[in-house]
């Protein structure tokens, strides 16, 4: 408790410097939003085994991004709308709803992440039978594979220009984007429906438009 108090009376003393951070993230013309499940023990109105929130915001000037970490007890489309008041530019975030409004109200140009996509096939093929040697991979497995060439063309581009960086997602992730589409919507029947791997597919495929997204802005 002692310790808590220490860091609770800090707020006062970094609020300046937090409110600058901020003020630098959004007159940024891109920032990345996430939100995480916390349990805290004690707090008022609250079971300890209820859950709660730690939102994060990332981003600001290119060479001075800032991450801002922020607690909340709700989940609701209520926090990104009071983070995000005032912010302009893409927002870059998982498929939870809750960013929707925001989106919505401020004119945001909303893009899709593909780590999370990803994360959700890392998952399946983590749970799927350990492979014998000499059988196929999973579904899961092929479909990493495939996600992990745009990973390599961003490795391979990472220091060029925007401009560049754009005519190069269009010239080598299109044709990977076009193929993993494609192998998502054929295999997207072939797997149980109550399986890691089915509910990985679907995610990708309702996220479609939103993922593609940073093709459009290098």
């Amino acid at each position: 408790t002692t310790m808590a108090n220490w860091i609770i009376r800090l707020d006062d003393v970094f609020k300046p410097l937090i409110n600058l951070l901020r003020e630098q993230q959004l007159n940024a013309d891109y920032l990345q939003a996430d939100e995480t499940r916390l349990q805290v023990l004690k707090e008022t109105g609250k079971s300890a085994q209820s859950d709660k929130w730690m939102w994060v915001i990332r981003g600001g000037p290119p060479d001075r991004p800032a991450v801002l970490f922020e607690y909340d007890p709700s989940r609701s489309e209520e926090v990104p709308l009071r983070l995000l008041d005032g912010f302009k530019g893409t927002l870059q975030t998982d498929g939870y709803a809750g960013y929707n409004r925001v989106c919505r109200e401020n004119g945001l140009t909303r893009i899709g992440c593909w780590d999370h996509a990803r994360r959700k096939f890392v998952e399946a093929s983590k749970a799927a039978p350990v492979k014998k040697k000499g059988t196929k991979v999973s579904k899961a497995d092929v479909a990493i594979g495939k996600i992990r060439k745009l990973y390599a063309i961003e490795k391979r581009i990472e220091k060029l220009p925007p401009e560049e960086k754009t005519r190069q997602r269009q010239q080598l992730a299109q044709p990977v984007l076009n193929d993993l589409k494609a192998w998502l919507e054929k295999n997207s029947t072939r797997v149980p429906r109550d399986s890691l791997t089915y509910k990985a597919i679907q995610y990708t495929l309702n996220q479609w438009e939103l993922l593609i997204g940073y093709l459009a802005d290098g």
